[in-house]
Parts: structure tokens; sequence; C-alpha cells
């Protein structure tokens, strides 16, 4: 009875590791996208820096919008407003691993967000950015399972 416990406490603290190990959001200090307001992306076409007293926890990580207004359109519907990929470099995704990004190099694409490690890798990201999105596309479900 003991061995049984024991094994059902390290079997937890395993999956417990290998869930934080395996994030499918990029998160730094447990914040998303660095604490930039995604909305803002798609309404004010930049970057904007998210509020703290305006948040919102999805998937783990701590979502911080400049407004009510933005926190609760994200609220709504998030899938519409977070970034593809988790947040991770759309361009590190389609070449198959994840990479961190940089709120600043971004592209808003049919509707749909993207963020890339810097302003440079965006500027090679954007010279094909069908083809990485269809790479990106098919990497993702494996990808997202990487350390």
């Amino acid at each position: 009875m003991k061995k049984s416990a024991a094994w059902i406490i390290v079997l937890m603290a395993v999956a417990i590791h290998l869930q934080a190990q395996k994030s499918e959001i990029f998160v730094k200090d447990s914040v998303a996208v660095r604490g930039y307001d995604v909305v803002a992306y798609f309404t004010q076409s930049a970057p904007v820096k998210g509020n703290p007293a305006f948040v919102e926890v999805w998937k783990g990580g701590k979502w911080y919008f400049a407004n009510r207004e933005n926190r609760e359109a994200f609220k709504a519907a998030p899938e519409k407003f977070a970034p593809q990929y988790g947040g991770y470099c759309a361009y590190g995704t389609a070449d198959g691993h994840k990479a961190p990004t940089d709120p600043d190099a971004w592209t808003v694409s049919d509707g749909k967000l993207y963020l890339n490690y810097s302003k440079k890798v965006m500027d090679t990201w954007r010279k094909d950015q069908t083809g990485f999105i269809d790479k990106a596309d098919k990497n993702w479900p494996t990808v997202k399972l990487q350390e």
C-alpha cells in the first residue's frame, strides 16, 4: 500500500514536470507575449503594452490588456486574438523548433497574429509568409510538444 502511494506521488511529479516543460504558450515569468495586448495588434495595428490591472489567465499564461474592453474581447474569443503557435516564433515553428518572440516583430495576416524572434527574422518571414505558414501549420502539432 505504501509503495502504491509513493508511485502515485512520483508519477504526479513527473507529469507536472513534463507539462511545465512542454508549454503550449510562450510565457516569460508566467506572462504571455511579454505583457503586450494581443487585441491591440488588431484594433490599433500596433504593439501596445498591457496593464497588469487588466489580466486574463488563459492556457497557463497571464495575458495583459491595455483596457477592460480589450480584455473582454479576448475573454469572449481568445483563439481569435492569441498569436499563432502559442506565441512562439512563427519562423522558428516553420523551421521545426520553438523560439521566443519580440512583440515588436509581428504580422497580422488573414485575421491571424504571427510573432517572430526579431525584426530581422520578421523580414525573412515576410519574404515567403504563405510558405512559412504552411510549414509552421504542419510542424506545430509536433513543435508544441517540445521542451
